[in-house]
């Protein structure tokens, strides 16, 4: 699944391929753990 993420007031936020919120992090890496938590 593809998706994207924002910076946004000092966050990352993670946006999935139709644009829908999925969740915010403190950093790109944590979201991309949290990314590889929920595929697995």
């Amino acid at each position: 699944m593809e998706f994207e993420f924002r910076y946004i007031n000092g966050h990352i936020e993670v946006y999935d391929a139709a644009g829908r919120f999925c969740f915010s992090a403190d950093s790109r890496g944590e979201a991309l753990a949290e990314l590889e938590d929920q595929a697995a």
